[in-house]
């Protein structure tokens, strides 16, 4: 429905009644009889704003648990060295008219003034939920979400703005974003959009977010909010290794099972920028959105740009609570493929085995030895590409998406027949093969580059920098996008490919222009998506180098990321807890790889090594079965066994952190099935010690009047799910490092 409001006249402050106008959708979002007053409830969650009736600025109001009223500031006008504007709790935050905290949305006009004064003019409430052009986006039908789109317009500039929010009940989940359109007849540029702006109290806070670096990824960082500006961004081109397009602001006493939080993630893979200020009132701005140093859009007149989505959850029940609800709404209103919630094959990984030096004999050799394992997934990595240039070295052929004839001279479709003949150990099943491919970037030593020059991103006469001996295509250009689409499409037609491993491995430098990385992104999520939605069969995994863009927008996309290059046992614990945070374990890919190390030097046992790949929805392997013991041929099997039978709870399952690596050395954690019928445990003890003796591990999620059936494979024990939650398990450790465990729990 459509509502035009006339121009408000002044009222005094006094609670606002809220009458339901959506009814259909359990009210989940009401309106005042005043028409200026909004909320989005479920029976945990209020998210309320109202506009002022002298300016018609949106004024937020509350966000987080239930409240049955909106109740408006009782402190009145705040005198101060500022204007009104300075003093208000905004929801749509524009720059130029005294409100000097940093803004949602800077607008520069075509006769280079910034100021921006948008109005409000009416609502409209929606049954479900728009898609956003071009974007990914959570998605939903009217029984799981509803959306209340708010219309603002500055009639000095010409300019409307809509507001998208929509509210997600099961999830206690919000998200947010605008459309700015040019009514005028002259070009503007959005200089900055932050898609989530919201002002909180006067509030004691704590920030959690994730940084890191390559092989460092997803690190957690909790801080105190202080006064003053304070917050991350990604100039990277990318989401990045360095941080993540999440954050988290709790309330010093909140743990992870306790007390309350409100978590915002970012549906992006560019350059963004999160930005936490703490005002003189006290009041914190949160905002979340696209990078202002990598944005600078123009809009002509009649365009119309959009804002990529944030979700915010908020929740009573900790950090955990926070997460659980990001993983259930992530796997079932974001991602979309038909493997999000199908137990996934375990893999092996040619590139720590043969690297560059293979060929077709070599290759189907290695496949045999992973079905020998139990490996029903054989993927040939880097390599494999290039004709003039064939892919010996990481300075050679990319963009040239040919099969090498020096090693597969009738081209992939023999090789995979040959690959696909295999049978797994013990099994009726053949091997499947996937192949790794970075389409998104060139060797100047190509045949494409050679002949496009000008594909790549390059600003003017600078110099073209390499990294990792590579450049960066301009997805911006169509002709880019359509080529990379041909081009996988004719590798997905030559041979029945059943996993693409998609990879990127350099951050973006020297872009054309500001705007040259959204536009980038725009291209990108193009190509994925004809490609994805023509190709459901195929099991898509991103990577970038590991973990840099591992965000919510990709996950759109394929159901799963390499989480990081780093597969030492012992640091994939921190990176994967931290990775969690706003995204699900069923998400996360971890191979078991040879020791020592090549990172870290660290030598771990095998089991270990296993338990903390099989805390993750894609389980695999990175080495050379040529060079293992007997004992390890003889135990893999095993292990594959093991993380088979566990692995549809972990993609299922609800997600508790019991202990974490940064806090215990004995961390661990768990999957419950939604139907609380079954569940994962996952412990470790990193260093072993005479005392302190490990403390008791407490389960959560189970159903506490039901009897559960523990085992760890060869032996069982019955308790109630009220024990194993209230006085919790000793587990008994050996006095060494590295030690795991993993047990199961049935309800009987």
């Amino acid at each position: 429905m459509r509502i035009q409001t006339p121009l408000a006249t002044n009222v005094v402050g006094s609670l606002f009644p809220l009458l339901a106008l959506c009814q259909d959708n359990a009210n989940w979002i009401s309106v005042g009889d005043d028409g200026r007053s909004f909320s989005l409830s479920s029976s945990n969650v209020s998210y309320q704003f109202h506009v002022d009736p002298l300016t018609l600025d949106l004024i937020h109001d509350h966000w987080g648990a239930y409240a049955a009223e909106t109740v408006p500031d009782f402190n009145g006008v705040v005198s101060g060295w500022g204007t009104a504007y300075t003093y208000r709790r905004r929801e749509f935050p524009d720059l130029g008219r005294g409100d000097f905290r940093v803004p949602a949305i800077h607008i520069q006009h075509s006769d280079g003034d910034t100021v921006s004064a948008f109005s409000y003019t009416g609502y409209d409430i929606n049954p479900g939920k728009p898609s956003l052009p071009g974007l990914p986006a959570t998605y939903g039908s009217e029984g799981d979400v509803s959306t209340l789109i708010i219309h603002l317009y500055d009639n000095y500039s010409d300019i409307s703005a809509d507001l998208y929010y929509s509210i997600f009940p099961r999830y206690n989940a919000v998200t947010r974003s605008f459309r700015i359109t040019n009514n005028g007849s002259r070009d503007v540029t959005v200089l900055r959009a932050s898609s989530w702006s919201i002002d909180m109290p006067n509030e004691e806070l704590e920030m959690i977010d994730l940084y890191g670096d390559w092989a460092a990824e997803a690190r957690i960082n909790r801080r105190s909010v202080t006064y003053g500006e304070q917050g991350f961004r990604s100039s990277a081109g990318y989401s990045s290794h360095f941080h993540n397009p999440f954050l988290a602001l709790a309330s010093p006493s909140t743990t992870e099972s306790f007390g309350p939080v409100t978590g915002y993630s970012l549906v992006y893979t560019g350059s963004f920028s999160a930005d936490v200020e703490r005002w003189s009132t006290g009041w914190v701005r949160v905002l979340l959105g696209l990078n202002p140093l990598h944005l600078s859009w123009p809009v002509a007149p009649g365009e119309v740009f959009t804002s990529p989505e944030v979700v915010s959850v908020y929740s009573e029940q900790g950090l955990g609570g926070m997460s659980r609800s990001f993983h259930s709404l992530y796997r079932n209103h974001l991602s979309r493929s038909n493997y999000t919630f199908e137990t996934r094959p375990p893999l092996l990984n040619s590139w720590e085995g043969l690297g560059f030096d293979f060929n077709q004999s070599s290759m189907v050799k290695l496949a045999k030895e992973a079905a020998d394992l139990g490996c029903s997934l054989f993927v040939n990595d880097d390599g494999w590409f290039g004709t003039d240039y064939p892919r010996n070295n990481d300075s050679l052929g990319l963009g040239d998406w040919t099969p090498d004839p020096a090693k597969f001279p009738d081209g992939l479709g023999p090789y995979v027949e040959q690959v696909d003949n295999i049978l797994v150990q013990n099994t009726s099943e053949h091997v499947k093969l996937g192949l790794w491919v970075e389409p998104e970037m060139v060797s100047p030593d190509s045949d494409l580059y050679k002949r496009h020059p000008e594909w790549c991103m390059h600003a003017g006469n600078h110099n073209r920098t390499l990294q990792r001996n590579q450049l960066v295509l301009n997805l911006g250009l169509q002709e880019v996008q359509d080529y990379i689409i041909t081009v996988i499409e004719s590798i997905l037609d030559s041979a029945p490919i059943k996993y693409i491993k998609w990879d990127n491995n350099r951050g973006i430098h020297e872009m054309s222009s500001p705007s040259a990385n959204h536009a980038n992104m725009l291209g990108l999520y193009r190509v994925i998506d004809n490609l994805t939605t023509a190709h459901p069969e195929v099991l898509w995994e991103g990577c970038a180098s590991g973990g840099a863009r591992f965000d919510a927008g990709l996950l759109h996309y394929w159901p799963q990321s390499w989480t990081s290059d780093d597969t030492d046992g012992l640091e994939r614990l921190y990176i994967q807890f931290g990775t969690s945070y706003p995204y699900p374990p069923s998400a996360m890919g971890c191979h078991v790889s040879a020791v020592p190390n090549h990172q870290t030097g660290r030598t771990t046992p095998l089991a270990f090594r296993a338990a903390v790949a099989s805390m993750c929805g894609s389980f695999g392997f990175e080495l050379d079965p040529s060079t293992l013991t007997q004992e390890e041929l003889d135990t893999i099997p095993k292990l594959i066994s093991t993380q088979q039978r566990i692995n549809p709870t972990v993609i299922n399952g609800d997600f508790y952190r019991l202990a974490l690596p940064d806090q215990s050395n004995w961390p661990a954690a768990m999957f419950v099935s939604p139907e609380h019928d079954s569940a994962v445990l996952f412990a470790f003890q990193i260093r072993s010690a005479l005392k302190p003796l490990p403390p008791p591990l407490k389960l959560q999620g189970l159903d506490p009047d039901a009897k559960y059936t523990v085992s760890n494979g060869t032996w069982e024990q019955n308790w109630s799910g009220s024990t194993l939650m209230n006085i919790g398990l000793s587990l008994s450790w050996p006095t060494s490092d590295y030690e795991s465990i993993i047990l199961t729990f049935d309800r009987h």
